[in-house]
């Protein structure tokens, strides 16, 4: 919720700047400026570029902040991490109270500090102790086997830095809280800020360290452009066969009432089926294979195509249907010139859309037995909690299908330029 609520703050602060640097830097606002009407003509609406390099560096501004980059001035509160302690009351089971204190040093996962010394003199039958905590962890301190007697029926910690306390209880300390178990046990936990844990999202720049390690040495004797190469090549095969299939079905279905009654019950209940859960018969049917995977995306792309084309024939005007009959046209050239030019703009929305879907499908395909490919090595990561990994993998898919994205709206452009001018 933070993170929603400091990422709109920052859309709202960038969009008020825009706003009033536009408005600065246009200083006419006659009739002749203003009469012009863009709103709802969607032609006239393109990505502010302002804004998209904004969200990014805004996006990598709080990804930073949140896991302690070096790459971001700003950080969030981070987890405790230093010397600290705190004094505990126990008593023995003559009824006698006695203090001691609990000497703990917080350290980043993975360093090697020293325990805390201890003073050198101690009086009574409870004892210092000296203990090391990882920097988001909690460790259970047993004050009894330190102490004397502490062994003994009646032995109990009553008090933390004066504060009572009882089993269930959770008190604060200076640098974190401290709750007892049933048992009497102390469960420590020095307080671990706002900033995610490693393990659980990695700074930047470790992410950018693995992509260079992966690019130099491979992941699994496998190089990062054979993982690359392995599911583009799957997710372009099974788009390009799904297409191959589904557009032609959904010409047949917008212009046949047969092919349309016959077809319509198999495309609506397939489609809003996921392609997760065909995997088990993709397993029975087709092995564990290459093939089952292609066949997979090309499932998962079918039914998109297919009610793209079948939408994009249902869009086409009827008065210019008209006009070419009136012309003299043959349903052939009605097709060709009437039908196919006015339906790819629908077509190629959902080729965009087949191609995300596809993208998001290759990490379920790539489950079934593979030893290839950027899903298998999200996988196989995450089962490691190689989170820097898993990170990378999600961003190079969305990377490579934006990319895709582009290409298909480059076409698009190339191919349609007659879109949204009727």
């Amino acid at each position: 919720m933070i993170v929603l609520l400091l990422y709109v703050a920052i859309f709202a602060l960038a969009f008020v700047a825009y706003r009033f640097w536009e408005r600065k830097r246009h200083h006419l606002h006659d009739f002749a400026s203003l009469k012009t009407v863009t709103f709802g003509d969607e032609s006239a609406v393109s990505p502010n570029r302002f804004a998209s390099v904004v969200s990014i560096i805004a996006l990598f501004a709080i990804w930073g902040a949140f896991t302690g980059s070096a790459i971001t001035p700003l950080h969030v509160p981070g987890p405790f991490v230093g010397d600290s302690s705190f004094a505990y009351t126990a008593r023995n089971a003559a009824g006698e109270t006695d203090e001691a204190t609990v000497y703990m040093r917080v350290y980043r996962v993975g360093e090697d500090v020293p325990l805390p010394e201890l003073p050198a003199d101690q009086a009574g039958f409870a004892m210092d102790d000296a203990l090391k905590i990882g920097a988001w962890r909690s460790v259970l301190a047993r004050p009894n086997e330190n102490d004397t007697g502490g062994e003994e029926d009646g032995y109990s910690v009553i008090a933390i830095d004066g504060q009572p306390i009882a089993p269930g209880d959770t008190l604060r300390f200076a640098d974190g809280e401290i709750t007892m178990t049933s048992k009497g046990s102390l469960s420590i936990k020095p307080d671990k800020g706002w900033q995610m844990e490693p393990i659980w999202l990695p700074a930047p720049e470790a992410v950018v360290a693995r992509l260079g390690e992966i690019a130099s040495e491979g992941y699994k004797n496998v190089s990062l452009w054979e993982h690359l190469g392995y599911s583009l090549g799957r997710v372009i095969g099974g788009f390009v066969i799904g297409s191959i299939l589904g557009i032609p079905l959904g010409y047949a279905m917008g212009l046949s009432n047969w092919f349309r009654g016959w077809f319509d019950p198999i495309v609506e209940f397939m489609r809003p089926v996921p392609p997760l859960a065909l995997i088990p018969l993709i397993i029975i049917w087709f092995g564990i294979g290459e093939e089952g995977k292609i066949i997979l995306l090309f499932l998962a792309a079918l039914w998109i195509m297919t009610i793209a084309a079948r939408a994009g024939v249902s869009g086409v005007r009827i008065s210019k249907v008209h006009a070419a009959y009136s012309l003299g046209a043959s349903k052939w050239q009605i097709l060709w010139h009437v039908i196919v030019p006015n339906s790819l703009p629908e077509i190629f929305t959902g080729a965009r859309v087949a191609m995300g879907v596809c993208w998001g499908t290759v990490v379920a395909a790539e489950l079934v037995a593979a030893d290839r490919g950027l899903g298998m090595m999200i996988v196989n990561a995450s089962k490691f909690q190689l989170t820097d990994i898993v990170i990378l993998g999600i961003i190079l898919i969305g990377i490579i299908g934006y990319g895709i994205d582009i290409l298909i709206r480059m076409a698009e452009k190339w191919l349609v330029p007659w879109k949204g001018r009727g």
